[in-house]
């Protein structure tokens, strides 16, 4: 792990957001286990900076865990996994090795009715408040940001449903 910037991020008392832009680095270019490493990695990172509001810091760990499937899945792996915290913002950064042009991401579900598969960015869209991709180097960064005041409230980006218990 790499933290940057000039603290190296550890939770301050009573602190409810990081003062100062910190950013966290993993490489796991042929690691094995890349989903649970990177989800463990964001986890520390989300409750040394106080952002770990359960359910809010649930829908990220689930973003983060789509987002390195994705990378698995259709990009060779992921090379890293940068996390940061600016102000009021988290943000996941996957990067892989594979350019992809920014239209051929698809959020609309499967591409064969009934097929598995295909939702990992329809939640990222749903649970994110902002995601995208962006052409990097020899590959691409998909990323998605969190506001603050979310991971610190517990706030899920869902609506709550009148048939939940």
């Amino acid at each position: 792990m790499q933290t940057i910037g000039p603290d190296i991020g550890e939770r301050t008392p009573g602190a409810r957001e990081p003062a100062l832009r910190q950013r966290r680095r993993l490489s796991l270019g042929g690691a094995r286990m890349q989903v649970a490493r990177a989800r463990a990695f964001a986890r520390g990172a989300l409750e040394d900076w106080g952002w770990d509001g359960r359910d809010t810091a649930e829908d990220a760990l689930l973003v983060v865990s789509e987002l390195v499937t994705n990378a698995k899945l259709h990009a060779g792996g992921c090379r890293e996994l940068v996390v940061s915290a600016a102000g009021d913002v988290f943000r996941v950064e996957v990067y892989d090795g594979v350019q992809v042009p920014v239209s051929a991401f698809r959020t609309g579900g499967p591409a064969v009715p009934g097929a598995p598969g295909g939702y990992g960015l329809r939640l990222v869209r749903r649970l994110a408040d902002r995601w995208g991709a962006e052409a990097v180097g020899h590959g691409k960064a998909v990323w998605a940001e969190f506001d603050a005041e979310r991971l610190v409230a517990g706030r899920t980006a869902l609506p709550e449903r009148a048939d939940r218990d």
